[in-house]
């Protein structure tokens, strides 16, 4: 993959994400953090899916953006799942999922099949990278405000 097509698979899925948040209704104010964090999910894919393949770029792609995620959710001071949820969509299975239709619809049940459990494979590592990140507990400062009424 030259350089210029890994720039248009960025761009799109910056697009594709700040797409689903205009859909979805997501506050203006987070949906340039949110295109950012999809450009990060689907360049972590890219990087990694030649060498690892795609179950591991998408586990990987889907732990790095849950911690990305927690980080802006904590600076913009605003729910985790605004961020991660669009950030996720570039890694959504489509493809495996219109194929897996394509090969039922077609009779080949064996490509279907493999399809098939390709995406769930896909499904799973992004929900196992989500939990990941999720089940670390984050110990945040805590301020008292004092009243002055001792």
């Amino acid at each position: 993959m030259s350089f210029f097509e890994i720039l248009l698979h960025l761009v799109f899925s910056f697009a594709a994400t700040v797409g689903f948040c205009i859909v979805f209704n997501i506050p203006k104010k987070h949906m340039l953090f949110c295109g950012l964090i999809g450009v990060v999910s689907w360049g972590t894919y890219i990087l990694l899916n030649g060498p690892a393949g795609p179950v591991v770029a998408t586990f990987a792609a889907a732990v790095i953006i849950s911690l990305l995620s927690r980080v802006f959710a904590i600076i913009r001071k605003c729910p985790f799942t605004i961020l991660l949820i669009p950030g996720v969509i570039p890694l959504a299975p489509g493809s495996a999922i219109y194929y897996t239709a394509y090969y039922f619809v077609t009779n080949d049940m064996a490509k279907a099949g493999e399809y098939a459990f390709l995406t769930l494979k896909l499904a799973f590592a992004i929900v196992l990278g989500i939990i990941v990140v999720i089940a670390v507990p984050i110990h945040r400062k805590k301020t008292h405000k004092t009243t002055g009424d001792h």
